[in-house]
Parts: structure tokens; sequence; C-alpha cells
């Protein structure tokens, strides 16, 4: 399904408070990709993704817009830290490997893809090898199943039910050697197994196991017999190539500005003369092939505290012709997060809780002091945005998780005013707190 860029914003909406400016720009980038797939062949290959920079403080949603979108359209997706490039002593993975990672990740993305359109199958074929292992071991109880078929069914109808989970079985499964892989700068990852592997027949052995894990393996044996990977690997390519998003994190770190011109610009400038070929297109070498990065879109994000986007080289800039500013989160943010998003954070504690017999019940009140207290924790000490609300629900609930078992019957638990002053302390209280605001 293709959405339009205010369906999309719509569907981002539904997880991430605010930041409407963002969400506009990564709408209007994924309509112009399916915009682009409609063009001739020879104007597609003209038209590259105009990549993004978010700038902002942490916890505001950067890398959840990024991540949703990439769900929304079923697109490979990474998400890498430009920092991890300048660490010292860092060997063996460069620049490239993000572009193996999001091979990686496609792969997965497809073989996911692959294994839902055959479930239905898929659960028939495991069944019935369950049923033939197991038929052997079910001894007749009568002399009506003498018959095999009633026999099968009522090992269906057994394994159906649940009751035979952690019955033993012995399963055939292949004997794979230990791989050892070897790594070099700028080449894709040899696995040296692979090699050796498949010049030589495959040998199996059988393990025991109960058969809920039996089922899985099973599972995957037969889903290796009914997908050919050969297509799923030039099928994952492709859409790494023409649909992957790259998430660049922490860019703001390789910046010059980030050390006021201290020794380690030199390295981070060097990073981003690494990553800027791969902005600009190049191919990168895979285990699986060969992947053009032309049409791949890159998205960085930074909280630029100590540095500006104008510090990046003039070269990866233009390459980011897009710059979006995330504003940090307001009371009434705080609050939308705690009960407006879909599985908002209010919700997930409810939900845990009941597990063992705890029905949370939260008063309107006590939901504003909660987003007030997590607001002015952030302007007092670090602003973390919307990390600090699990913080504050972490501290709320310590007590009532801690004791929380499904032994007892379900009770209510009450969380307004004097429950949330007894376990916050009075510094939940805009009285005590505002003379700790700078």
């Amino acid at each position: 399904m293709q959405y339009s860029p205010k369906e999309v914003v719509d569907e981002l909406s539904r997880y991430i408070i605010g930041q409407n400016e963002a969400k506009r720009s990564v709408a209007v980038a994924l309509r112009n990709r399916y915009r682009r797939s409609k063009l001739p062949k020879e104007l597609q290959n003209e038209i590259t993704p105009k990549n993004i920079i978010m700038s902002g403080p942490t916890g505001v949603g950067k890398t959840e817009i990024a991540r949703r979108i990439a769900k929304i359209v079923g697109a490979p997706f990474v998400k890498v830290e430009a920092t991890k490039f300048t660490e010292v002593g860092y060997v063996g993975r460069d620049v490239d490997s993000m572009i193996r990672d999001l091979a990686e990740a496609s792969i997965r993305l497809i073989k996911e893809e692959k294994t839902n359109q055959l479930h239905d199958k898929l659960e028939n074929l495991t069944t019935n090898r369950l049923i033939d292992i197991l038929l052997p071991m079910r001894k007749k109880k009568t002399e009506e199943e003498e018959d095999v078929k009633t026999r099968r069914d009522a090992i269906k109808a057994d394994l159906e039910s649940g009751k035979i989970e952690e019955l033993t079985i012995e399963v055939e499964v292949e004997d794979k050697p230990n791989n050892m892989n070897l790594e070099m700068p700028g080449q894709p990852e040899i696995v040296i197994g692979d090699i050796f592997g498949s010049m030589m027949p495959k040998r199996t052995k059988k393990r025991k196991m109960p058969i809920k894990e039996a089922r899985k393996v099973i599972s995957q044996q037969e889903l290796n017999k009914l997908i050919d990977m050969d297509a799923v690997t030039q099928e994952a390519l492709e859409r790494a190539e023409q649909s992957g998003i790259i998430f660049i994190d922490e860019i703001d770190k390789i910046a010059a500005g980030a050390s006021h011109g201290r020794g380690p610009d030199v390295s981070r400038e060097g990073v981003q003369r690494d990553i800027l070929p791969l902005v600009e297109g190049c191919t990168v070498n895979t285990k699986y092939g060969p992947i053009k990065t032309d049409y791949i879109l890159f998205i960085a994000a930074g909280a630029f505290h100590l540095s500006k986007v104008t510090d990046l080289i003039p070269e990866l800039q233009g390459r980011f012709p897009l710059h979006v500013k995330l504003n940090a989160l307001g009371e009434k943010e705080l609050r939308d997060i705690l009960v407006r998003t879909d599985n908002a954070l209010i919700n997930q504690y409810k939900e845990l809780l009941r597990v063992d017999n705890v029905d949370l019940v939260f008063t309107e009140e006590a939901i504003d002091m909660i987003a007030h207290y997590a607001f002015v924790e952030n302007e007092v000490n670090e602003n973390i945005g919307a990390r600090r609300l699990t913080a504050v629900m972490e501290k709320l609930l310590d007590d009532v998780s801690f004791s929380a078992t499904d032994e007892i019957p379900m009770h209510e638990v009450v969380v307004d005013k004097e429950y949330i002053e007894k376990y916050l302390g009075e510094n939940a209280s805009d009285k005590d707190l505002r003379k700790y605001i700078i």
C-alpha cells in the first residue's frame, strides 16, 4: 500500500507526539520514492533521494520517526552511531559495514514476508512432521485405534491442545561445523564454514528436545525447502538499493565544532570523508552481491549542542539538502506521550502489572503531576526528553512492581496525588520544585 504524505504523517502521529516539520519531511521523501518508481527508467536514474538531517535534543523522536517510516513502507532499515567509527583501536569494520548491515536487514525482511505468506502451509507441514515422529511412540489404546488415520487425528488433537508441548522427541538436524569468520576493511565478511560447507555433503545428527522447541526447528527446515534463497537474495538486494533507509545517529559528534578545534577533529573529519562516498553514491561489495548506494535514503541526526550543522564538511552538508529541527518536549507533549499514543506508556505499565493481578488506575491529576515532574526534572537536570517519563514511572511503580505476584487475587492500585507525593517525594509539587529551576 502506498501512503500519501498526509497519511504518513497521520500514521506517525499515532506513535510520535509533535515534531510535525520532521514528519512532513520524511513523508514527502517517502512519497517522492513512489513518484520516482512511476517514471521512465532513464529519468529514474537521474533522481536521487533528498537526504535529511534532523537536529534536536535527545529523546524527542528522531530515531523513532526514521524507524517508523521504514516499518510503514516495509523498507530495510539500519541504525548506526557515527561515533563508533572514531573509536581508538576499532579494527575490522569500516563505514561500508552499514551497507552490509542493510543487506542483512533486507534479507531478514524478505524472509519474514515470505514466511508470513506461507504461514498456513508451514503450520500444516510442521504438524505432519511432528505426527510422523510421534506415531511410532504412541501405543494403541484400543482396537478402534488400529486405523492409522484415527491415531494421527488423535496425535494432532493433542498437539493442537498443547497438552504434550513438554514431551521430548528426537529431531534430525544439520550438523554444522563451528564457523570462523574473517573480516577485512572494505571487504565483505568471509565465513570459512560457508566456503567449505558448500563443497561437502551435508551431515545430520539427532537431537533430543521438547516438542515446543522441535516445532521451531522443523518449521525452519520446512521453510528452507519452500523458499528459493537465490530469489530472496536478488529481491533483498534490489529492495536495499531502491528502498533502504540508513539512520546515522550522533552525526553532530563527528562535526568539527564538537571538540572546539582539539586533536580528535582529524579523526572526525576522516569519518565524514569516509561516509561521503556512500551518501554520494557508490557500489559496496557484500557477501550477497554488490549494492549501489545511489538511491538509499540517508537520515542523519544529532543534538548539535556543541556544534552546528554547518560544522560538517561542505561536501557532506550538500548531500543532506533537508535540515529539520525537532523541538524539546514541553509538559503538554510529555502528558500526551503518557496517554495519547498507541501503546501509550501508562497503558504499557497497566498491562504489564495486570499479568500479576494488579489493576492500575491513574487519576487525571496524577497524570498531570507525572508529566510535570518529568518536565521539571528535564529542566533541572540533563534533558533526556521522553526517556525521563520511563525513569519517573519506574521510580513511581518500584514498590508495586517488586511486590506484585500472580499468587494474589486481582486487586486495584489507585495512583493519585497522595500516591505520587509518597513515592516521588515532596518535589512533586509546583511550590517545592520551582526553586530548583535555573
